[in-house]
């Protein structure tokens, strides 16, 4: 019998792709389940942005190889949207590089950087991705705690105590997921001062920006910010194109073309409607950005009742498109979230699936409707 390759050893299936089989399976013997537990946007993206890709369809050059640094129009729009929003000079030659979504950058970052051994400094709670593609790419997960009381943001002192000689990379996500927590630029510059210290390069997650949130910000809006960090950004979340799978990183030129290496060698570009219909995107006014942000402030209005109905707690201050909320104490989250799926047909995601500093917490998503939230809310009442 062929043996799979060890790396698949230190990792697991997706959480959520176990978990919405699950669901998928009460659904199909007539369960009415509601999803609360994944975010993936239920609304449209900008009608010009779908017109956009039907007429691309004809060009001359639609349905041939693209470029692996795609379309230059693509990175000039990545580059404008950078300034017009966080005040960032980006080079659109050099300085940024078009991704099919920004979880496949998690991937080519991870293979440019790491080597079998090195040490990734990664949040808890935090992404889960940030530590699996760790594991799959022979390198150690060290997890620095993030709490409440510091507002969910790095301890720099506790993270200076650390033996950081075989660290290399830091994963960092502000606006944060699954939280909320806002990062501040004292905070970013706290981390870029501890990155030029020990040497190391940190990634700041950023696709949270646009929801619920009147003040966007970048790490590389920071002075000196390109020498040790590189940020992922996507348009998933703030233009509803989950499915497009269209993200961008951006950096210093060196690090670009670091992960241009690996990139190259990973596929053939990216399919050329998706890129013309990203552009229209980023050219986006704002308002589409108040539109989209009065329904999604709608629908958290209705799960902070549900959260309440669940005698939850939350912060009223974080932002994204998910509700952090805090259980009462001494319940645990997995057998909280298991109880009101079977009794109340409602999936909620339990925060142990971000980390050991998640246990005792719960996350809401946004994406769904505010008729399918008042179900909830109904059926938790009941």
């Amino acid at each position: 019998m062929i043996q799979v390759a060890n790396r698949l050893h230190t990792v697991e299936e997706y959480y959520f792709s176990r978990k919405l089989r699950e669901v998928g399976q009460m659904v199909a013997s007539g369960k009415p389940v509601i999803n609360l537990g994944i975010g993936s946007p239920d609304l449209q993206p900008p009608q010009k942005v779908v017109e956009a890709i039907v007429n691309s369809l004809q060009d001359a050059t639609a349905h041939k190889y693209q470029s692996y640094q795609g379309l230059p129009e693509l990175r000039e729009a990545m580059a404008a949207f950078y300034k017009d929003h966080f005040s960032v000079n980006i080079n659109a030659n050099t300085e940024v590089l078009p991704l099919m979504g920004s979880k496949e950058g998690i991937m080519h970052i991870s293979m440019a950087y790491l080597n079998e051994g090195d040490e990734v400094l990664i949040p808890n709670p935090g992404y889960p991705t940030y530590q699996s593609v760790t594991k799959l790419v022979g390198a150690k997960a060290v997890f620095y705690n993030l709490k409440a009381e510091n507002n969910w943001l790095p301890d720099i002192d506790a993270l200076q105590k650390l033996n950081l000689s075989k660290v290399k990379l830091m994963w960092v996500n502000y606006p944060h997921m699954p939280t909320g927590a806002q990062p501040s630029k004292i905070a970013f510059r706290g981390l870029i001062d501890f990155a030029k210290r020990n040497n190391i390069l940190i990634v700041n997650d950023n696709p949270y920006s646009f929801v619920l949130n009147e003040n966007p910000t970048s790490i590389l809006s920071v002075e000196g910010a390109k020498d040790v960090c590189l940020e992922l950004n996507s348009l998933s979340k703030t233009f509803n194109m989950a499915g497009w799978r269209v993200g961008m990183v951006l950096g210093s030129s060196t690090h670009i073309q670091n992960i241009l290496k690996v990139k190259s060698n990973m596929d053939s570009g990216m399919f050329y409607g998706i890129q013309k219909g990203a552009v229209e995107a980023l050219k986006c006014s704002k308002m589409w950005y108040v539109t989209l942000n009065s329904v999604y402030k709608k629908r958290r209005e209705l799960i902070w009742k549900l959260a309440k109905a669940l005698n939850c707690t939350y912060d009223e201050n974080a932002t994204g498109m998910f509700v952090w909320a805090k259980l009462p104490q001494g319940i645990k989250a997995e057998e909280f979230i298991d109880t009101v799926l079977i009794e109340n047909n409602i999936f909620i995601t339990p925060g142990t699936i971000f980390g050991s500093q998640g246990e005792g917490y719960i996350r809401f998503s946004l994406c769904a409707s505010t008729e399918a939230i008042e179900e909830c809310i109904a059926r938790v009442n009941r």
